[in-house]
Formats: C-alpha cells, structure tokens, sequence
C-alpha cells in the first residue's frame, strides 16, 4: 500500500485532506433545491465507492504493508468494530450539523459545532496517540478555533436580519460537535501499531469499514430525518429521489467520494512517523476556512456584505494561517 516516507509527502496529504472536507459541499451547491436528505444517499453511496477505488489503486500499489484485499481479510473484529463505530458516529454528527445551520445559521452551527470538534478531537486524538509538540499543536488549534469564531461572525455580519438563535439550533450544534470530535479516536484506535501481518491492517481497510460505518446509518438516520426533519421544514418525499435529475446524483456521489479521498489521506498521513492523529485532525478540521474561502472567492457570498464583514475575513483568514502553521511544525520540535 502508498505510505508516505517524508514528512513533506505526510504535510501534502494532511493539506489534500483539509482541500477535499472543505470543498465537497460544493457539490450540493449543483443541485438547486434539493433537499439534503435526497442527496445524501448518493452521497454515502459515493464515499464507500470511493473507499472501495482507492483502496483497489494506491491500498495496493507498492510494497510496504499488506495490499487492500489481504488487509480487508486480515483485520481484527476489534478493529472492525472501532472503524465501524467511527463512521457511525460520523455520519450522525455530519447530518446534526446541516439540521443545526438550518435551523441556527452559520454563525451559530459553525462556531460551536466545529470549534467544539477541533478542540474535542484534537485532546482525545492526542490522548490515544501522543505524538508533535503539544505546546504547539494546542496553541495552533486555538489560533484555528479563533479563526472559525471569526468566520462565523463575517457571516452574522453580512446578514441583514440575523436569524434568531434558538435553544434547539445550539443543542444540535452542541451535540454534532460533540460526535463529529468523537469519531477519529475511533478511527486512530483501529489503525494503532506497525501495518504488518498481525498489526494494523492500515489506513485503507480500516477508511472501507468505517464508509460501511457510514452507509449502513444512514438508512435509518436518513429516514428519520426524512419524516421528521429538524429544521422544521415539511418531510421529504422519498419519491423526490427518483424524479431528479442524473446529474444532481452524479454530484452527489462526487461528494461522498472527494470527503473519502480527504478521509483516507488524512488516516495515511496519521500513522506517518512523528505525525499523530491529532495533528492529521486539526490540519483536516481547517476545512471550514477552505469552505469560507470558496464561498468568498468563487461563490461571491460576501458581495455587496459590510464593510466590517470583510474585514474579519481578513483576521479570519490570519490567524487560520497562523494556526496552520504551528499545527504544521509541530511534528518537527
């Protein structure tokens, strides 16, 4: 299997990862008015297809490790378990945090979800796998929290009518940060030791059972949702699927695979050598500034938006930086 051997290779992947979790939501964005309950089951379809893909190409190419298939044969039911636990609570996270921007905005949802995830997973990662210089790996992920707190104040800040916080908006964003922190534990749990026979199964087995972690929840997640949506808007028709255009599942299936291909360069570059989950994590978790970043620069969110708004862009955008880079070098003191 492809393991990286530098620690620039190891620095790529992590930037890769942060690149593919912050842009996949684009693809929604290519299927106007449709709700998101419809195109998440392509999208879980798509991220165990492409679990499946990649682990086929670069989980078999070279000659470190097991290939994808012997992996899959070899792991553990324990390991099975942890990476299957690990989508699980993935996937309810990620559905609870698109209620909670409905239902609170982003200005709410993203501060308090995300910024609870980063710090969450970046303690219990660094927990069950110490590795970087702590001093700087947490000081990185406060500069990154700022940063999100940011973001979510330059949306508040181009809205004309802020939206009413509600008590049901903050617990959803509470609980979803809670869960979305929660997973890669799991994940680092599973893929712990060598990839070698008898060892971790590695990266790629371990991205295939989390992706059926994912996909088998959804069915009863995603239904659920569907009855009784939490944003308070009608439920949704299952018929709504059918009647869509190809394109629209296409799209959704491209997401799911670009948020896998990030997942499973950020579980390649954890086990790197000095790395660690933790800092994997935090570098992914950047997403929301490549999420900002898109909708700033391509979508035009922030046209026409105050003055002060663009303003904290640009602090927001500061400290992101200053933060990824004392994620980034953290591994090297």
């Amino acid at each position: 299997m492809f393991l990286p051997e530098t620690y620039q290779l190891t620095l790529a992947l992590m930037i890769l990862s942060m690149l593919c979790w912050g842009s996949w939501a684009n693809t929604l964005k290519l299927c106007p008015n449709y709700r998101f309950q419809l195109f998440y089951w392509d999208y879980s379809f798509g991220l165990l297809l492409a679990s499946i893909l990649l682990g086929l190409t670069a989980g078999s190419a070279g000659h470190t490790g097991p290939s994808f298939i012997a992996a899959l044969v070899e792991t553990s039911r324990e390991r099975i378990l942890w990476a299957f636990c690990g989508g699980v609570i993935f996937n309810i996270a990620n559905l609870l945090l698109v209620a909670a921007i409905d239902v609170a905005g982003l200005a709410v949802a993203f501060p308090v979800g995300i910024g609870l995830a980063l710090v969450v997973g970046a303690v219990s990662s660094y927990l069950v796998s110490p590795a970087a210089n702590p001093f700087l790996l947490f000081a990185g992920v406060a500069l990154v929290t700022i940063a999100i707190i940011l973001d979510a104040l330059a949306y508040r800040k181009r809205e004309s009518t802020a939206r009413a916080t509600t008590t049901r908006g903050i617990v959803l964003s509470l609980i979803a940060g809670l869960l979305m922190g929660s997973f890669y534990p799991l994940v680092a749990r599973a893929m712990r030791g060598p990839v070698e026979p008898g060892g971790s199964p590695g990266p790629y087995a371990i991205a295939f059972f989390f992706a059926i972690g994912v996909l088998i929840s959804t069915i009863p997640a995603n239904l659920l949702l569907m009855a009784k949506p939490l944003d308070g808007k009608p439920p949704v028709e299952g018929s709504g699927y059918f009647r869509a255009p190809i394109g629209w599942h296409i799209a959704g299936i491209l997401g799911g695979a670009i948020w896998c291909l990030g997942a499973i360069a950020n579980f390649v570059a954890s086990g790197a050598h000095l790395v660690g989950p933790a800092v994997s994590y935090s570098i992914g978790q950047g997403a929301t500034m490549i999420s900002a970043a898109w909708g700033v620069f391509i979508w035009h969110e922030f046209a026409g938006a105050p003055r002060a708004a663009r303003q904290l862009l640009v602090f927001m955008f500061i400290f992101f930086l200053l933060g990824l880079t004392a994620v980034a070098v953290a591994p090297l003191y």
